[in-house]
């Protein structure tokens, strides 16, 4: 027994090293991609159309990312699309060394890229519970959600510093590797694939896509948190890949390494926000509590950060101040530690209630629908924002989720179940 447990652990440190490694590569490129685009002649609707193109197509072939993770080894699926990814984005550095490089290639690739990380995500997130004990699950998922956001950590200093001494080529050459190096690890992990009797061709497909989704529909928890999630995330996300970005170049006086010093400060609210998830709830299945302290912190943060977008605030601060920046990157890490204290347990919780042999199917599906709004919300944040000045735009969507949040509190307390 004791002998599996360190397999066990071992198995599970060759995952997350995997991660790290590709997580610290996607993200040093994909916080300087905004940059890049202003740069190179893009507005904020192009911003939104890469923000979009750089979800869509994973959600388009979730569902089928998820049949495949309970049908195939999700040890081979892992290290195929990361493999599959390195091609990929060193074919991005090949073109921007030879100067072949255009906005409509990138935004081409991206949904390359995109559809090969909507095939890894099921896959990873099934295979998670099989590496560790039930009851490490949640310590386990706090560790790979703040791996992922040192990660993002590392990913703006690095990313910023090659951007701005080096250029693109060199960031897409560094991530291309990353993704080498994360299948490498991921070949080594120890890993029984446990065949189970399916219907072959296209009957079989759709018997297991509606296996999944009815599992779901089926849980009225899972559902409920389904629905709220796909509103929530649709309003919240953008804010990190369009509006921030948009806001940082075109109304404050600050440098692009300064944009990633503020990285700095969200990916550490991250951070810090995993690491006190795993400790203070590690050992309590039910998730009311990080649930209730995420959405209270979540409407105070909001409302923080939309009255540093006022004229008035930036006039009173100063537009390129120590004192707005640190007061902007205050409130921003704030917001990362709500969004955590709401991610992990809800992840761990759905986990939990899930067997095994619908783990990657309802994780795609639950995936599909928690982040379907997200592009539509870049999108959309993109066009409103070429018309509305981005302080009324961000004070509606304030107000919305602070309304949203409300009455899912209220219903949230209600409910044994979680």
């Amino acid at each position: 027994m004791e002998k599996d447990k360190k397999t066990l652990n071992k198995n599970l440190l060759l995952l997350l090293l995997g991660r790290f490694v590709s997580d610290t590569g996607n993200s040093l490129q994909m916080v300087i991609m905004p940059l890049y685009i202003i740069d190179v002649g893009g507005s904020a609707a192009t911003v939104g159309l890469f923000a979009f193109l750089s979800l869509v197509p994973a959600l388009i072939v979730y569902p089928i990312a998820g049949v495949l993770g309970d049908r195939l080894n999700r040890k081979i699926i892992m290290v195929a699309t990361d493999l599959a990814s390195a091609v990929v984005i060193l074919g991005l550095a090949l073109s921007a060394y030879s100067d072949r490089m255009s906005l409509p290639f990138l935004l081409s690739i991206q949904v390359i890229v995109s559809l090969l990380n909507g095939l890894f995500d099921p896959a990873t997130k099934g295979m998670l519970p099989q590496l560790v004990n039930e009851n490490e699950l949640s310590r386990a998922n706090s560790a790979v959600a703040g791996l992922r956001t040192l990660a993002g950590l590392l990913g703006p200093v690095i990313g910023t510093m090659l951007y701005a001494s080096l250029g693109i080529t060199v960031v897409f050459f560094i991530n291309g590797i990353s993704f080498l190096l994360s299948g490498c690890s991921e070949m080594l992990i120890k890993y029984k694939h446990v065949k189970r009797e399916s219907i072959t061709g296209k009957t079989g497909f759709i018997s297991d896509l509606s296996e999944g989704a009815s599992f779901i529909f089926d849980n009225k928890m899972i559902r409920r948190l389904c629905m709220f999630f796909l509103i929530i995330y649709a309003l919240i996300q953008p804010i990190f890949t369009v509006v921030l970005p948009l806001f940082f170049k075109t109304r404050l006086e600050y440098s692009d390494t300064q944009y990633g010093y503020l990285q700095i400060f969200i990916i550490l609210g991250a951070l810090l926000g995993s690491i006190l998830v795993g400790i203070l709830f590690s050992k309590d299945k039910k998730v009311t509590k990080p649930l209730v302290m995420g959405l209270s912190l979540l409407m105070g943060m909001m409302l923080a950060f939309v009255t540093l977008l006022f004229p008035h605030s930036i006039l009173l601060l100063g537009q390129g101040t120590f004192a707005y920046f640190i007061s902007l990157a205050a409130v921003l890490c704030f917001l990362s530690i709500a969004i955590m204290f709401i991610n992990v347990p809800v992840q761990t919780y759905i986990q939990r209630a899930t067997p095994n042999e619908y783990m990657s199917r309802v994780f795609s599906i639950v995936g599909m629908i928690t982040k379907g709004g997200m592009p539509f919300g870049a999108l959309v944040y993109g066009m409103i924002l070429n018309k509305v000045e981005v302080h009324w735009t961000m004070l509606a969507a304030t107000l919305l989720i602070s309304f949203i949040s409300v009455v899912f509190l209220i219903s949230l307390l209600n409910e044994q179940e979680l």
